[in-house]
């Protein structure tokens, strides 16, 4: 098991510090995404519709946190709601074209420097093993938890001599 959570925080630093890069590349142009707009339009993408509170869920919010960034997307015609035509108390939010072009400017500039990043970092063998790691990621990412709530906080090992830090 320390094993394993070495690897979780070796795993976590170099996701974190390559997130931090990726999001000083993408600025944006005219109106730029904050990043929980950001995040909302880009699950949406991959997901689908999904209402409120299946959306608040995965990005860690309580529903009514998320309405202030639900309005603005809508005000800005980047996200469409509709009532639910299993429930229609409950309403389904999807992103519309013009989210997608939103969506797609906002991280344009940090998938060109992550490409060029990659082909003078790394040799095609290695850019393989990245195209089969990022698969798994999505696997971990849609992973539910299995840590047992009574179990408390984990206990962190101290790191491995030259490992990177904590977060």
């Amino acid at each position: 098991m320390p094993e394993d959570l070495v690897l979780a925080e070796s795993l976590r630093w170099a996701v974190s510090r390559l997130a931090s890069r990726l999001r000083a590349e993408q600025p944006g142009a005219g109106r730029p995404l904050t990043r929980p707009a950001a995040s909302v339009l880009g699950n949406l993408r991959h997901s689908g519709p999904l209402n409120p509170s299946e959306l608040a869920a995965i990005e860690g919010l309580q529903t009514q946190s998320l309405t202030r960034v639900l309005n603005e997307l809508e005000d800005q015609g980047r996200i469409h709601r509709a009532r639910s035509e299993v429930d229609a108390r409950r309403q389904n939010v999807q992103i519309t074209e013009a989210g997608r072009e939103a969506l797609r400017e906002h991280v344009r500039d940090g998938n060109v420097w992550l490409a060029a990043a990659l082909r003078q970092t790394l040799s095609p063998a290695e850019r393989g093993m990245l195209r089969l790691a990022a698969g798994l990621l999505d696997q971990v990412a849609a992973a539910e938890s299995t840590v047992e709530r009574d179990r408390g906080p984990a206990k962190t090992p101290a790191p491995a001599e030259g490992a990177a830090p904590a977060l």
